[in-house]
C-alpha cells in the first residue's frame, strides 16, 4: 500500500501549490539564444521525474487505454533542454518506478532474465542519478538487487544502510562535474520501510533516520568533495505530522523539509513520495533560502530546478541564482525514436495483459467501498480466508475508483482488482484486538453523524468546519486504502456514536459466538500485517516489538497472483457481497452514502 499524504492542511496547501509554468519547444530554444556562453556564468538545468510507478509508455495497459504522460513525453521535453548549447542538463529520479503498471510487474517477476525494462529506458534516456523508493524495495532482494547492477547511473540512499559492513547499501551520493561546476546530489529513502513491507524484502538493511544521515554525509560531502552546489534527492514527502507522526520523532517518514530546515548548505531539495507538485523554498539554519521541488505521480509532472551561477574571478566563489517550476507533461508528445526503440516491448506486454483468466457474472467497483459492505473487497476477503484457512480476514479498497465489469476478466484486471504486491499474512489476534482493530478503522473512515443529513464520511473540515477541498474533491480524513473491514464476523457499525464506541460484534460468521479473550487467526495483507495505518499498534494496541512473533504463516509470493490462481482456478465468479457487516443507523446511512457520494464522484 502506498503511504501518501494527500490530506494536507488548507493553509498549507494554499502556502506551498507551486505556479506552473509551460515551455513549448520553440520558446525553449527562442530564450536559449539569450544564455551566456562566457566561461564565468554557467546555466543548469535539473530535471526531476518521480512516483513515476511504471509509467514508461503512453499506454494504460490496465485499462488497455491510451495514457496522457509517460517517460516517453519526458524524453521529449529533455531532449529539447540538451539541445540548448547554452545550458547543462541534469536528469534525476527520486523512486518508486517499479510498481504500478502490468509492465513493471512483467519484469519484476515473468521476465527476470532479461535486461529490466526500467534499466533499458531509464538509460536509453540517460538519466544521471537516482534515488531508490519504497515501492522500488516492495519487489524484493532479487529485483533491486538486479537492477543495481543494471542501471549506468548510481542508485542512491545514504540512510539504507547495510547490517553487515554498517556501510550504504546503495550508493550515498554522487558528483556530477558541468562546465567547471561540481554539483553533489545526495539520496536518502523515506526510512518507514520497516512499517509497511515484511522483513525479508529489506533483510540485511537498517533504514535510518533521514535528518541524522543527512546531517552526517552533508558534512562528509563539504570535507571530501568541496561541491560548488549540493542537490537533495529524498524520496520523502514534506508533511512531517503526516498520521499523527512529529517533526521530533526519529525516522519520520516525510523528513524532507525537515533536512532543508536543519541540515545546512544545501540549495535544492527534491521531493516524491507524497505526489504533491512542490515548488518553494524554505530557510536553512544559516538564512539561506533551499528550494524545494516535487513531482506528481504517474509521469504527470516533472519538475525543474534553473541554476544561474556566475563565478567571482577574485574569491572564485559562485553567486547562483535559483528558480524552480513543476513542468505539466502531457503537453509534450511522446518522442518518435523512444517510441521507436520499445515498441516490440509494448505489444508484449498488451498480448502478456491480454490473457483472460475467467469470468465474472457481476460488474464490481470499488466505488461503494467507500460507503460499506461491497463485492469488490468481499471478493478479496473470500479469497483470502480460502488461501488461508483463517477465523478473520480484513481487507480494504486500494483504488479510489476501479471497476471489473460483468464478463470475460484479464490479467490486466487483476491491477484493478488488487493494486499493490502485499504478501497476504495470517496472524493471532485476540477477540478484543479484533473489535478495537475495527473500531480504529471505523473510526477514522466513518463521522460521528448528528442526523441522516450529516456526511457520513469522515472529512478534514478547517477552523469554521467547512469541509477542505483539494482539486475539486473534499478531502479524506484517512486513506480510502485505510478503510479496512473484516469477513467471518457479523458485526454493525454505529455511525451516530463517538469514535471507539461503534462496533459491535454479534457472533462469527458460521453463527458461532465472538468471544473477545479467544484466539482467532487472521488474514490480512503484509502492508497491514507489518502495521501499516496503525491497525494493529495503534487500533489494536499490539506493541511494534510483537507484530513479528504474532505471524503464523506468510505467502512467498504476492496476493494478487494467488487471486489470479484462484479466479483461474474457479473459471466462473459470482462477486456477490458477503453481507456480513452493515452500518447503522440504517436511514442515515443511506442518505449520507448518497450525499457523499456526489461530493466525491460528480
Amino acid at each position: 500500500l502506498p503511504t501518501k499524504s494527500s490530506f494536507l492542511k488548507n493553509d498549507i496547501m494554499k502556502k506551498h501549490i507551486p505556479s506552473i509554468r509551460i515551455y513549448p519547444l520553440a520558446v525553449l530554444l527562442f530564450f536559449s539564444g539569450f544564455v551566456s556562453t562566457h566561461a564565468q556564468t554557467i546555466r543548469l538545468k535539473l530535471v526531476e521525474t518521480s512516483d513515476v510507478h511504471g509509467s514508461l509508455f503512453p499506454w494504460d495497459f490496465i485499462n488497455d487505454k491510451p495514457a496522457n504522460t509517460s517517460l516517453a513525453q519526458v524524453y521529449t521535453y529533455v531532449k529539447a533542454l540538451r539541445a540548448d548549447q547554452g545550458q547543462s542538463v541534469i536528469l534525476l529520479d527520486n523512486g518508486d518506478i517499479l510498481q504500478g503498471q502490468p509492465l513493471v510487474y512483467y519484469y519484476n517477476f515473468e521476465d527476470t532474465k532479461s535486461t529490466h525494462i526500467c534499466a533499458r529506458v531509464m538509460n536509453y534516456m540517460k538519466y544521471d542519478a537516482a534515488t531508490i523508493g519504497n515501492h522500488d524495495i516492495e519487489p524484493g532482494h532479487p529485483v533491486y538487487d538486479r537492477l543495481k547492477k543494471q542501471f549506468d547511473f548510481p542508485w542512491m540512499a545514504a540512510n539504507a544502510v547495510d547490517t553487515k559492513t554498517g556501510e550504504p547499501y546503495f550508493k550515498p551520493y554522487t558528483i556530477l562535474n558541468r562546465n567547471g561546476v561540481k554539483i553533489a546530489v545526495l539520496g536518502l529513502i523515506t526510512p518507514g520501510i520497516p512499517m509497511w513491507l515484511p522483513e525479508k524484502i529489506w533483510s540485511g538493511i537498517d533504514f535510518r533516520d533521514m535528518v541524522v544521515t543527512a546531517e552526517k554525509w552533508a558534512k562528509i560531502i563539504q570535507e571530501k568533495e568541496h561541491p560548488d552546489v549540493l542537490i537533495g534527492l529524498f524520496h520523502a514527502g514534506v508533511e512531517a505530522n503526516y498520521e499523527g507522526q512529529t517533526a521530533d520523532m526519529p525516522r519520520n517518514e516525510n523528513a524532507a523539509q525537515l533536512v532543508a530546515e536543519k541540515v545546512p548548505g544545501f540549495d535544492v531539495i527534491f521531493v516524491g513520495h507524497d505526489h504533491h507538485g512542490w515548488n518553494y523554498t524554505v530557510k536553512d539554519p544559516a538564512g539561506n533560502n533551499v528550494l524545494i521541488l516535487g513531482t506528481l505521480n504517474a509521469a504527470r509532472t516533472a519538475t525543474e530546478a534553473t541554476l544561474v551561477l556566475n563565478k567571482n574571478t577574485t574569491t572564485g566563489q559562485w553567486k547562483k541564482e535559483i528558480s524552480g517550476d513543476v513542468i505539466q507533461i502531457e503537453k509534450f508528445s511522446p518522442d518518435a525514436d523512444f517510441m521507436a526503440e520499445f515498441e516490440p516491448v509494448i505489444k508484449n506486454i498488451k498480448t502478456y495483459v491480454a490473457k483472460p483468466i475467467g469470468e465474472f457474472t457481476e460488474t464490481i467497483s470499488t466505488r461503494e467501498s467507500l460507503f460499506g459492505d461491497s463485492p469488490f473487497v468481499d471478493l478479496v476477503q473470500r479469497i483470502q480466508l480460502e488461501l488461508t484457512k483463517a477465523d478473520i480476514a480484513f481487507a480494504e479498497p486500494l483504488s479510489f475508483n476501479a471497476e471489473i465489469k460483468k464478463g470475460q476478466v484479464y490479467v490486466r484486471d487483476m491491477f484493478k482488482l488488487y493494486k499493490f504486491e502485499n504478501l497476504l499474512y495470517t496472524l493471532k489476534m485476540s477477540g478484543q484486538e479484533v473489535k478495537d482493530y475495527l473500531e480504529f478503522s471505523n473510526g477514522n473512515w466513518f463521522n460521528q453523524m448528528k442526523d441522516a443529513n450529516d456526511n457520513l464520511l469522515k472529512f478534514n473540515t478547517d477552523a469554521n468546519g467547512e469541509l477542505i477541498y483539494s482539486r475539486g474533491t473534499p478531502q479524506l480524513a484517512t486513506a480510502y486504502y485505510n478503510f479496512s473491514s473484516a469477513a467471518g464476523i457479523n458485526y454493525t457499525v454505529d455511525v451516530s456514536k463517538p469514535a471507539g464506541q461503534r462496533i459491535s460484534i454479534t457472533s462469527m460468521s458460521d453463527g458461532k459466538p465472538f468471544e473477545l479473550k479467544k484466539m482467532y487467526t487472521v488474514a490480512m495483507n503484509s502492508y497491514r500485517g507489518n502495521g501499516g495505518g496503525g491497525h494493529l499498534t495503534q487500533g489494536a494496541k499490539i506493541p511494534k516489538d510483537e507484530i513479528t512473533g504474532r505471524i503464523i504463516n506468510s505467502t512467498p509470493k504476492d496476493l494478487r497472483y494467488y487471486l489470479m490462481k484462484w479466479i483461474e482456478n474457479e473459471k466462473t465468479v459470482n462477486p456477490n457481497a458477503l453481507n456480513n457487516w452493515s452500518v447503522i443507523p440504517a436511514d442515515w446511512w443511506e442518505k449520507g452514502k448518497e450525499k457523499d457520494a456526489k461530493l466525491l464522484f460528480r
